[in-house]
């Protein structure tokens, strides 16, 4: 990411841009009549918030010998200079966290989630700090950076109450009844190493670590570069709950250098990213025999049923599409309405679309910021301008803002979009969503169950049973009834994950702690082994054993 955001003012400058500004003149109503508007801006900057004193608080724990840089998309300008890692220091990063997880595995569980809820506490009553480091690095709007602060609280509230029960023995049934004691403990797997991504860069660092950390695991991470403060941020105040310093590890520098690098090393891989590249940690893991669990990309989808309340549906639509700019895995890109409703809901949702307030201020009340970088804003681009190109018609949006910053692009609805139109089936990661009509749910299912991702859903009904009954046709690892994503994800105690394309494992409830954990088993076999004994011969000792299975199995043992 870090030379992703070279050429912003060329890509912002193409297609509709020119004429956008000559219309908007750069005054607060936009680029002409149908523009979106521009939310007031905060009296606070980049240079009030990140200061040098507190880069090097940050960074003071990072493993690098060489140097890199961040920057804000709001403007383009570097907020940082950071310590950047060579594969040399992410070993010697390993290395320390080895030491120091021998010690932290000792520590008794209950303690280790102590940490976890006092690090609750600290987020909720410093979240000024985080939410400004969110904003400036992911130019996403101040109430998409809560939703991470939410997400992270709710983690480590979760963890912080149930890592004990899920981690203590439990006994099972041995082979023989009384005279076989079964135990089964979970033992961490050692140093995990964690990638985390830049769209989410609290949530996706520390809110994935929490379980590894009170499972007894220490942490290798290489948190992206652009958004390596608010993961430090997020580290230096789990240190302040408890955590012993060396047992979260942070290495920076480019993808292709450290984290092939951090894989490596790891007992067990943790990555949040595009398919692509998780198709890459895979192997890697593969290859070492480790496990790893992988959050990819979708292109998830949402259908509004023909008993809808369409302006509730219009609102979720607006949270499900551009929340963070689009620019999050679980964030819907396709939309499927009954046709009975569809021109009602077209109607509203683009009427809501139209007024949305883009902007930059650190403060609420901005709809929608920035895109992350000219990566971003050059596929988002690519794909309408190709869409409307073959045909496709902008009901919203449909061209970038640099009047308000260089990677601002409208929230986009698009109509008549088909194969094969690339926004038709490729993940887009942006504020963009196309429209489509549906007759019946049959259609409407083998439709949204037309892609080979499968992460996140909605289903829109007044109806709650009918509702869950198409929301189980679905073949997405989370699905949402009169919600776009936050009902799912925010629920701790259940899996959240990807099927198909989407990824490998879950994170949140039992499975995202015990992944990071080995089951271990010890049987102990009291009284009579099992072999023959006490005069038995092999026959009489086979026909013995043959007429236990028949009575444990009549008495219904499991």
């Amino acid at each position: 990411m870090t030379d992703s955001r070279r050429g912003v003012a060329e890509i912002a400058g193409t297609a509709e841009t020119g004429e956008a500004t000559t219309e908007s003149g750069g005054s607060t109503e936009s680029t002409g009549r149908d523009g979106n508007p521009v939310a007031p801006g905060g009296a606070r900057t980049a240079a009030d918030v990140v200061t040098p004193a507190l880069v090097a608080r940050l960074t003071a724990g990072v493993v690098g010998s060489g140097t890199t840089v961040n920057h804000t998309p709001f403007t383009g300008q570097k907020l940082a200079d950071l310590p950047e890692s060579s594969p040399q220091d992410v070993a010697a990063a390993y290395d320390r966290a080895r030491e120091a997880q021998r010690r932290w595995a000792a520590v008794p569980v209950r303690q280790r989630a102590a940490v976890l809820l006092r690090f609750h506490d600290l987020v909720l009553a410093r979240q000024a700090e985080v939410l400004d480091l969110i904003q400036l690095e992911t130019g996403k709007a101040r109430l998409h950076a809560h939703e991470e602060v939410l997400a992270v609280a709710i983690a480590a509230r979760h963890y912080g109450r149930k890592a004990p029960a899920y981690l203590r023995p439990k006994g099972h049934t041995g082979v023989i009844p009384t005279l076989t004691k079964v135990t089964e403990l979970r033992r961490p797997r050692g140093v995990v190493g964690q990638i985390a991504p830049w769209n989410y860069p609290f949530e996706l660092s520390v809110g994935d670590a929490l379980p590894a950390f009170v499972a007894g695991n220490a942490v290798v991470m290489k948190p992206d570069t652009e958004t390596a403060l608010t993961a430090l941020w997020a580290r230096e105040l789990l240190i302040e709950a408890g955590l012993p310093a060396d047992v979260w590890q942070v290495v920076l520098g480019e993808g292709p250098v450290v984290g092939p690098a951090v894989v490596a090393h790891a007992d067990y891989v943790s990555f949040t990213g595009s398919t692509r590249t998780g198709r890459e940690v895979a192997q890697g893991a593969a290859a070492r025999l480790v496990g790893c669990s992988l959050e990819l990309g979708g292109k998830n989808a949402m259908l509004v049923l023909r008993d809808a309340d369409v302006e509730k549906a219009a609102a979720g639509a607006i949270r499900g599409c551009f929340s963070s700019a689009g620019q999050l895995c679980i964030s819907i890109e396709r939309l499927y309405v009954h046709e009975s409703v569809a021109d009602d809901f077209i109607r509203r949702f683009v009427t809501r679309t139209k007024a949305m307030r883009l902007g930059t201020g650190l403060a609420y009340g901005a709809d929608m910021g920035s895109l992350v970088s000219g990566r971003q804003l050059e596929t988002v681009t690519r794909h309408v301008e190709e869409a409307v190109a073959k045909g496709a018609t902008v009901l919203a949006g449909g061209r970038p803002r640099p009047d308000i910053g260089p990677l601002f692009y409208e929230p986009t609805v698009l109509e008549g979009v088909q194969a094969p139109m690339a926004v038709c089936t490729e993940e887009t990661f942006g504020p963009v969503v196309s429209v489509y009509r549906f007759r019946d749910e049959d259609e409407a299912v083998a439709l949204a169950n037309d892609t080979p991702y499968g992460l996140n859903a909605s289903v829109w009904s007044r109806d709650g049973r009918r509702g869950r009954a198409v929301a189980a046709r679905l073949r997405a690892g989370t699905v949402n009834v009169n919600e776009a994503y936050a009902a799912a994800y925010g629920s701790a105690r259940a899996p959240m994950g990807g099927m198909g394309d989407s990824g490998l494992g879950r994170r949140h409830g039992s499975e995202g702690i015990l992944k990071y954990t080995e089951a271990q088993t010890v049987a102990q076999q009291r009284i009579l082994p099992l072999a023959p004994a006490f005069g038995l011969d092999d026959e009489q000792y086979a026909a013995l054993m043959s007429h236990g299975l028949r009575a444990m199995k009549a008495l219904r043992l499991r």
